[in-house]
């Protein structure tokens, strides 16, 4: 059963037209904090600085990266590159699954990665976040209930930087929706977590 969305009844909610598939970034807000990705990539003592921005955004008009970095999509019902905002839309079985090399971007040790899909459901959908991180470790992977816009995101801890690593969001049960970008990133700079209260 699905949940409404603000004031609808229990109706599945359609796409809207392509005229108007106009999506507000502004609404995409992550899982998880700067705060809570530090809590889950603390490290022993001192100062940590990472670079800031994203290393690489895939997108439907922007699906290979650098090396062996692509976009895999699996049952997707369109794939609409010249929406005002591209997007890959998705029913049962839908998979978006997303391939990163970090040494062709330059990266020359293990690093941590933060990776979020900016998606947007037609009501209560559940999906599963998985990746594979070689010899590092993945959190924040599992099923998401979501209904609406969000940004879901995984973090891969101490990626050696030859590993070859995949993030994926799959369709578990629910409603259709859209895949709009994965952004591949190191975390948000953190001067020091020990004033955070770690």
């Amino acid at each position: 059963m699905t949940k409404p969305i603000s004031g609808l009844t229990g109706k599945a909610v359609e796409p809207p037209p392509f005229e108007d598939n106009k999506v507000d970034d502004s609404k995409f807000k992550p899982e998880l904090s700067a705060l809570d990705i530090v809590r889950i990539t603390k490290t022993a003592g001192g100062i940590i600085i990472f670079p800031f921005g994203p290393i690489d955004t895939l997108s439907p008009v922007h699906p290979v990266g650098k090396g062996r970095t692509n976009t895999t999509l699996i049952s997707a019902t369109i794939d609409q590159t010249d929406a005002a905002t591209p997007f890959a839309s998705f029913g049962v079985g839908g998979v978006v699954s997303n391939h990163f090399e970090p040494v062709a971007y330059g990266i020359t040790g293990p690093a941590t990665y933060v990776v979020e899909f900016d998606i947007l459901t037609f009501g209560s959908t559940t999906l599963n976040l998985s990746a594979f991180a070689g010899a590092g470790t993945v959190s924040n992977a599992g099923n998401k209930v979501v209904n609406g816009q969000a940004t879901l995101q995984l973090v891969m801890h101490s990626v050696p930087n030859t590993q070859q690593t995949w993030a994926a969001v799959q369709t578990v049960s629910g409603s259709s929706w859209q895949w709009f970008r994965t952004r591949i990133k190191f975390p948000d700079i953190v001067i020091n977590p020990g004033v955070l209260g770690h």
